[in-house]
């Protein structure tokens, strides 16, 4: 039964949202994930969460904060983030990246692999996999041998479904229809039908084991020790407020080498402290300043 917005309620629905509700989510939400919402934000809360507020049959949003608030809520937490956030991704999503990648940086750093020097990249924020792997294929396209090599990728996202998902490298024929077609012929495999009878693909053994997976929260602890050559961090940071943009881009300069390369989105730029530390090497690609 649909519930007539009440005066206080933010949203009409199932259940009473006032902005008392809608703040409490707001600040745990940037303090878990860094992410902030404006009040402007209000249906798009309501509507995703009224979900999880049935699945876990609670009556009011009121009980919902009360339980991400508290000692036993991590786990909904991680939920709520999940729910709240979009994971928008593609194969091969911004090609300039990986042309730059493939033409510029790789060539210097093959060279490095094949002295026996060690090579590695990140993507993080990585969603479901695809731009880890979009990675991976760059790199084999120019050291096919980099997994006799001391060569690896590292892939991070703050949702463990999207990690999973990634890990699991299963995908929608149609998802790959951007990767270069030799490209896809060789690293992927068919893997028979899926969800309603859609065709699907399987990362092959070679991408599998050059990327590894793991959950990470970019305003949590990072628990990597050593730097890397290549870092991908695109089209997260613009769900931050500046503050929050200007610290996770400074804390990625003392996790890249001295000559570091950093992919951001289209519509995001380098600010703060870090803008002064790293210098422009194409569009939207930066690298350590020397």
């Amino acid at each position: 039964m649909t519930r007539p917005a009440s005066r206080e309620s933010l949203v009409e629905g199932e259940f009473v949202f006032t902005a008392e509700d809608f703040r409490r989510i707001a600040h745990i939400l940037h303090s878990h994930a860094g992410i902030a919402l404006n009040e402007g934000k209000a249906a798009l809360v309501y509507s995703r969460l009224a979900k999880r507020l049935r699945a876990l049959g609670l009556r009011s949003f009121r009980d919902y904060c009360s339980l991400i608030d508290g000692v036993e809520g991590v786990d909904e937490r991680q939920a709520m983030t999940a729910a709240l956030t979009t994971n928008v991704t593609r194969f091969f999503r911004e090609p300039h990246h990986f042309d730059h990648l493939r033409d510029v940086v790789m060539p210097v750093l093959a060279e490095r692999a094949r002295r026996g020097e060690r090579l590695r990249l990140w993507s993080a924020a990585c969603s479901n996999g695809q731009e880890p792997y979009s990675m991976a294929m760059t790199v084999l396209s120019v050291l096919p041998e980099a997994l006799d090599l001391d060569v690896r990728i590292l892939a991070t996202d703050i949702d463990p479904n999207m990690v999973a998902e990634g890990a699991a490298g299963l995908y929608p024929e149609e998802a790959l229809e951007a990767a270069p077609p030799l490209l896809r012929h060789r690293h992927f495999e068919k893997a028979g039908p899926g969800v309603h009878g859609r065709p699907m693909l399987s990362a092959g053994p070679e991408l599998r084991e050059l990327v590894t997976f793991r959950e990470l929260n970019l305003i949590g602890d990072w628990p990597m020790r050593g730097k890397f050559d290549v870092i991908f961090c695109r089209n997260v940071v613009i769900y931050f407020d500046d503050e929050t943009q200007e610290k996770v881009w400074s804390r990625f300069l003392p996790t890249m080498t001295a000559d570091g390369v950093l992919y951001i989105g289209h519509s995001e730029r380098v600010s703060g402290p870090a803008a002064t530390q790293l210098r422009t090497s194409g569009l939207t690609t930066y690298r350590r300043a020397s």
